[in-house]
C-alpha cells in the first residue's frame, strides 16, 4: 500500500516539475522581459522612467512591424532576408513621391498627398513581396537565396533612386497639399506615439488572420507539412505567396514609420533589420523549421531585443558588447526552442 502511494506521489510530484518547466518554456520571452526590466531599472533610475519606455517602445515598433510580417513567413516554413532593404526601398520611393513627382511630357510636377504616397508605398512593399512569393512558390527558388537576392536588388533601387544621397525635409508644403507626413513619427495620442497605435493595428490585424480565418489553418498546416497540407486540399502556393506579400507590406509600414520620424529617407536606412526581425520571432518561441509561433510571443521577443539593446547603452555598455549579449541571447532562445519541440516534429 506504501509502494503505491510513493509510486503515485512520485508521478505527481514529475508530473508538477514537467509543468513547471513547460510554463519557463512557453512564457520565457515574457520572463526574460520581466527580468531585463527589473535588472536595468536597478541599475539606472532613468531606465524606469516613462519617457524612456515610450521611446523604447517607439522604437520597437519599426523592428515589430518587421517581426510581424517575419512571422507569417516562417510559420510557412520560409524565410525573409529582404525586409531590411524593402523597408529602405519603401522610405525613398515614399520621399521620392513627397519630393514631386516631375510629369516631363506635361511640364508639370505632381505632388501626391500623403494617404497616396502611403498607398503607393504599400503597393512598392506588396510587389517586392509578390517577387519574393513567385520565386519560392511557383520557380521554387529556396526561399534564402531568393529573398538574398531580393535583398541586394532592392537595396541597389533604393541607392539608384536616391544616387546614394538622402531625401531630406519631408514634411511637406501646404501649397502644395503634401503635409503631414510626419505625423506617424511625431504625433501622439494621449500621450502615447502614433507608431506605437499602428504597431497595434498591425498585431491585432496578424492576430486576427492567423487565430480565426481560414488562412491561419492554411498557413500553420503548410508550415507544418506541404505536402501533407497539399493533399488535403489547402492552396499551398497561395498561402506561401501570399505570406511574402504581407511581409512586404510591414516592412512598407516600417519603411513609412521610420522615414515619418527622421523626416528623411535613406537608402542605407533598415541595415541588418532583418537579422533583428528573425531574432525577435525565434525569442518569440517560433520554430523555425515552421508551422509554430504566436503575433504575441513575436511582440514579446521585440520588446526583449530593443529593451535589451536601449538598457545596455543607457547603463553605458560598450557597443561591442551589446552585439555580444544580443547574440548571446538569440543562440540562448534557439537552445530553448530546440529543447521545447525537440522530437515533437512540426505542427501539423
Amino acid at each position: 500500500m506504501s509502494d503505491g502511494t510513493n509510486t503515485a506521489a512520485a508521478k505527481g510530484n514529475g508530473g508538477r516539475d514537467l509543468n513547471i518547466v513547460h510554463l519557463l518554456l512557453e512564457g520565457r520571452a515574457f520572463f526574460a522581459l520581466i527580468a531585463i526590466i527589473i535588472i536595468f531599472s536597478l541599475l539606472s533610475p532613468n531606465y524606469l522612467s516613462v519617457a524612456n519606455f515610450l521611446t523604447m517602445t517607439s522604437q520597437v515598433a519599426i523592428f515589430g512591424l518587421l517581426a510581424t510580417g517575419m512571422l507569417l513567413v516562417i510559420l510557412s516554413g520560409g524565410i525573409d532576408l529582404s525586409v531590411g532593404s524593402t523597408l529602405a526601398l519603401c522610405g525613398v520611393f515614399a520621399g521620392f513621391l513627397m519630393q514631386g513627382v516631375e510629369l516631363t511630357a506635361l511640364g508639370v510636377i505632381l505632388y501626391l498627398p500623403v494617404w497616396a504616397v502611403v498607398v503607393c508605398t504599400l503597393a512598392m512593399g506588396a510587389l517586392v513581396g509578390i517577387v519574393n512569393g513567385v520565386l519560392v512558390a511557383f520557380l521554387k527558388v529556396p526561399a534564402f537565396v531568393a529573398t538574398l537576392g531580393t535583398l541586394y536588388v532592392a537595396r541597389g533601387l533604393a541607392l539608384l533612386m536616391t544616387n546614394g544621397l538622402t531625401f531630406n525635409n519631408l514634411s511637406g508644403d501646404p501649397s502644395f497639399g503634401n503635409t503631414g507626413f510626419e505625423w506617424l513619427g511625431f504625433n501622439r495620442l494621449w500621450g502615447v506615439p502614433i507608431s506605437i497605435f499602428v504597431l497595434a493595428a498591425t498585431a491585432i490585424a496578424v492576430h486576427l488572420l492567423l487565430s480565426r480565418a481560414p488562412f491561419g489553418r492554411w498557413l500553420y498546416s503548410t508550415g507544418g507539412n506541404a505536402r501533407a497540407a497539399e493533399l488535403s486540399g489547402v492552396p499551398v502556393k497561395t498561402v506561401q505567396v501570399w505570406v511574402y506579400v504581407l511581409s512586404g507590406m510591414c516592412a512598407a509600414i516600417a519603411g513609412l514609420v521610420l522615414s515619418s520620424q527622421l523626416t528623411s529617407a535613406g537608402p542605407t536606412a533598415g541595415t541588418t533589420y532583418e537579422l533583428t526581425a528573425i531574432a525577435a520571432v525565434v525569442v518569440g518561441g517560433a520554430s523555425l523549421m515552421g508551422g509554430r509561433g504566436t503575433v504575441q510571443g513575436t511582440l514579446l521577443g521585440a520588446f526583449v531585443i530593443v529593451y535589451l539593446g536601449a538598457g545596455l547603452v543607457i547603463v553605458g555598455v560598450s557597443s561591442y558588447w551589446q552585439t555580444v549579449f544580443t547574440g548571446a541571447v538569440i543562440v540562448l532562445a534557439v537552445m530553448l526552442n530546440s529543447i521545447q519541440y525537440g522530437g515533437k516534429g512540426r505542427k501539423t
